[in-house]
């Protein structure tokens, strides 16, 4: 259905169509991910995981867990094979002694760069005659979505009292998140790291 037939212009029914959309993109984003990632020893997450850092720096395995909206097992695998790649190291944390950082290596931030360079091309391809405000607001409502199921997912969530937005009634509006969340761009170059 488009959006724009049968009288789907309610923000209610566009949300269910934008939402409807987001896991067939983001298999869609894995498998270009993973195709790129070829030879390079990393999967989708494991690149993830290195943009984190990358973006981000320095992190303990919960710490890039949250960032990543994931458990600290599978993060924690990931850490030990980028470690294994010569990609990754862990440091000593100077805030928490049995909570060691993780660091791109100097390897890790060169295959990391030609990565990201290959996707910044890539996007410029795909995002031709996309104005960059279109993209803005896209970004602005992703946030905004993400950040109500959160909380509609939290244990505590409110489900029929108060908001219903999984908020406590007397808490005040979302504000703007402080990161986004980190989504592997798609690769439409190559990459034979």
């Amino acid at each position: 259905m488009s959006v724009t037939e049968g009288g789907a212009d309610s923000t209610e029914r566009l949300a269910y169509e934008v939402i409807r959309r987001l896991w067939p993109l983001h298999r869609t984003v894995v498998r270009a991910v993973e195709r790129e990632l070829v030879g390079t020893g990393l999967t989708a997450g494991q690149h993830a995981l290195l943009d984190a850092l990358r973006v981000h720096g320095p992190r303990t395995v919960p710490e890039l867990a949250r960032a990543l909206e994931l458990d600290r097992q599978p993060v924690q695998r990931w850490v030990n094979h980028a470690v294994e790649l010569g990609l990754a190291e862990t440091v000593p944390n100077p805030a928490h002694r049995r909570s060691p950082l993780v660091r791109l290596t100097s390897e890790g931030a060169d295959v990391m760069g030609a990565l990201q360079e290959s996707e910044a091309a890539g996007l410029r391809r795909v995002l031709a005659g996309v104005p960059a405000a279109d993209v803005a607001t896209a970004l602005r409502v992703l946030d905004r979505l993400g950040e109500e199921f959160r909380a509609l997912a939290r244990p505590d969530a409110d489900t029929g009292t108060g908001t219903g937005t999984g908020r406590p009634p007397d808490s005040a509006e979302p504000s703007e998140p402080s990161e986004p969340h980190p989504t592997p761009a798609p690769h439409t170059g190559r990459h034979g790291a």
